[in-house]
């Protein structure tokens, strides 16, 4: 059977795909795995071994509807659900199961604040769409491949993190599901471990201000005395912006722990069975998107009747207090 997959974007919603890929190629006989993406996106799949072919959304759609028809797919598994697969799922003419993105639900909570959403994961909801085909959960969790090229030694970071690390995703797609640069200084002093900062090109004046703070102290002789006999050993490597995505894989990879907003690299982290803690502002974890099958604590501010203001987020806070962020508790321990 060749089956194809879409799912153009992006990061974290592709990564919560990987599940349905690999049960597709090991429940179906002779089943040929195709997934559709944006080039952007491609090398998430790229070392997938469940992926037999990757077809690229460039600037034309229907450039890529031409090569699709070409392959003479037997069904379509439709996990983007929008319309640009609405179009492919009508020129293709092949039998399709969509996914369902319960954005009438999702209306309703983020307007009303009415909650009519299941109490299921995402990825138990994309699996619902392979279910006709008689393929069923594996409960193995998500994957993630990096390329040989792409892993990091661990000699690359400095000595002091090379005993174990905390990985720290400072970066968000939106504003209102990120914390302020002050309050992620605080979380760093909260972590008191050696702290990898992580984070895309776009994050790199908010990292090089966090390391900026935490080298004000390190010239401080007195106070990092100070700072000994109170047991404070957090220390911070910025690794923003020096990564690509599976450089930034590997660093996760190899943490110890995993702090992170509700972003891709959430995703990344919970495929390597990472316990995380996730940091949640204008979004619940109630939308499905919590991490997938590894341990994790969830920091969010339940008080508040304005959350959640969107499914997605905003560049800032419609209310203008940012209390979801600026009000979050930090309630952990990490131990030896």
């Amino acid at each position: 059977m060749k089956v194809l997959i879409l799912r153009f974007s992006s990061i974290g919603d592709i990564v919560l795909t990987t599940p349905v890929i690999r049960t597709l190629k090991t429940q179906l006989p002779d089943a040929e795995i195709h997934c559709a993406t944006k080039a952007a996106y491609a090398s998430i799949l790229a070392e997938n071994p469940y992926v037999d072919k990757i077809h690229e959304l460039g600037d034309s759609l229907n450039v890529l509807i031409k090569s699709l028809k070409r392959e003479r797919f037997d069904v379509i598994i439709d996990l983007h659900h929008n319309l640009r697969t609405l179009i492919i799922k009508a020129r293709l003419g092949v039998k399709s199961h969509s996914f369902n993105k319960l954005n009438w639900e999702k209306w309703l909570l983020t307007t009303f604040k009415i909650n009519r959403l299941p109490n299921e994961h995402i990825v138990d909801r994309y699996m619902q769409t392979v279910a006709p085909l008689g393929v069923q959960p594996d409960n193995l969790g998500l994957d993630y491949f990096i390329p040989e090229k792409d892993d990091m030694p661990l000699d690359w970071l400095p000595a002091t993190h090379q005993g174990g690390y905390a990985a720290l995703v400072i970066g968000a797609k939106f504003a209102t599901k990120q914390l302020p640069v002050n309050r992620l200084i605080e979380l760093c002093d909260r972590i008191n471990k050696p702290v990898v900062l992580l984070g895309g090109k776009e994050d790199v004046e908010t990292a090089n201000e966090i390391e900026t703070f935490f080298q004000k102290v390190d010239t401080n002789a007195t106070f990092e005395r100070g700072l000994d006999e109170l047991g404070k050993r957090t220390l911070i490597f910025n690794a923003v912006g020096k990564c690509n995505l599976n450089q930034s894989a590997s660093l996760l990879k190899q943490a110890n722990w995993v702090f992170t907003h509700d972003t891709g690299l959430m995703h990344i982290a919970a495929a390597f069975k990472k316990p995380i803690y996730s940091i949640w502002g204008n979004t619940l974890p109630e939308f499905g998107m919590y991490p997938y099958r590894t341990k994790f604590i969830v920091f969010e501010n339940k008080k508040l009747a304005c959350r959640p203001c969107s499914k997605i987020g905003y560049n800032q806070c419609p209310k203008g207090h940012f209390k979801c962020m600026n009000d979050l508790v930090f309630d952990f321990y990490l131990g030896e």
